[in-house]
């Protein structure tokens, strides 16, 4: 039933890739990109659950940044609060985020500190990586697993040490890109490839009516924004990204031991190779007998040990033999005609693939 259920998502999986897929789910445009944005920050408002200060001092240094800046004198003094915890506070600022828009962050206990839930961030600077600061961030945690103890046992579900502040982070600076100066731009594919990327060339010098693309490498194609003849580069690149491409893809396994999870593509070919399967059961007993001495005699009791030691060779089901250049489909049926499970399958792609007869990149996580 597992394989039968694969082979339909497979060849589900396999009819849907050969539709067209736009341009702006393949490629990534030059210049419009994100950028990762990094801060460290105080929480406060925890219930006990914060850094243990002689664990973390680092944790009472920045309070005492904090507390200083706002006008409070802490020198000399001692701080032993369990309600506060240090924290790095990461995020990402879209391509064209405006001054006074707001992103999501997300905060992540750097001390000892036991969960972050209910917690608030104290107004945190975030900088990229030239070093100046881009957004500040502030708000309440919200944390995504909880944590009980008591004096012998401790439950804890999820990771209570890291949540997120949706839109916690509002923009202050914003990044120097002028789009309009450009005069072509490069598409990035995201899985590079020949034939993909001389597809995308043709299609959108097809809908344009001219050449305008032009295919440099299998990762990269130029689009000529001039040639576009559009009013502007945000005109040409909503027109091109728009447009339907099918992308080819390569021949690949991917196989997961830990769950036993398999995954190809209908692109994948077998020669001609036979395949069999069968279990070897090894069972060994131990059956000690104690043997007791003759009545009324000074002699002890002996344990005599008794090994049971039995090798079984179940008989295989079967020998299918696959014909040359089968396709993923005949393949999967092949195998379930054997009646293999999942991770018997994995063993025997292995097999095929050592043999020189799985025509595919056989990758194993």
């Amino acid at each position: 039933m597992i394989i039968r259920a694969l082979l339909f998502f497979l060849v589900m999986a396999g009819s849907v890739a050969a539709n067209p897929i736009r341009i702006k789910d393949l490629v990534e445009f030059d210049g419009v990109r994100g950028n990762d944005l990094v801060g460290y920050g105080l929480v406060v408002g925890l219930n006990g659950s914060g850094d243990g200060l002689r664990n973390a001092p680092f944790t009472e240094e920045i309070m005492s940044n904090i507390l200083e800046r706002l006008g409070v004198n802490v020198t000399g003094e001692q701080f032993r609060p369990k309600n506060v915890a240090a924290v790095f506070v990461t995020a990402e600022l879209p391509a064209f985020s405006r001054a006074g828009s707001q992103i999501d962050v997300t905060v992540s206990a750097i001390g000892d500190a036991k969960s972050l839930l209910g917690g608030t961030l104290i107004m945190t600077p975030l900088n990229a990586a030239d070093g100046e600061i881009y957004a500040v961030a502030q708000g309440t945690i919200i944390a995504g697993g909880a944590t009980a103890e008591g004096d012998a046992a401790t439950v804890t579900q999820g990771v209570p040490t890291a949540g997120v502040i949706p839109s916690g982070a509002r923009v202050e600076r914003e990044i120097d890109f002028d789009l309009n100066a450009l005069g072509s731009l490069r598409l990035a594919l995201r899985n590079p490839d020949f034939t993909t990327a001389g597809r995308i060339e043709t299609a959108i010098n097809r809908d344009f009516g001219r050449g305008v693309a032009r295919m440099l490498d299998a990762g990269t194609v130029r689009l000529d924004i001039q040639a576009t003849r559009m009013p502007s580069p945000a005109h040409a690149i909503g027109r091109v990204e728009n447009i339907l491409v099918t992308p080819e893809r390569k021949a690949r396994v991917v196989v997961d031991q830990r769950s036993g999870t398999i995954v190809m593509g209908d692109e994948v070919r077998i020669s001609r190779v036979a395949v069999s399967q069968g279990n070897l059961t090894l069972r060994i007993e131990e059956a000690p007998m104690v043997v007791q001495p003759n009545p009324f005699t000074d002699g002890e009791a002996v344990v005599v040990p008794r090994t049971r030691a039995e090798l079984e060779e179940e008989p295989g089901t079967g020998l299918a033999e696959v014909p040359p250049g089968a396709s993923l489909s005949e393949v999967i049926a092949g195998l379930n005609a054997l009646g293999v499970s999942p991770r018997d399958m994995i063993d025997i792609l292995k097999s095929i693939k050592a043999a020189g007869a799985l025509h595919a990149e056989f990758m194993v996580r």
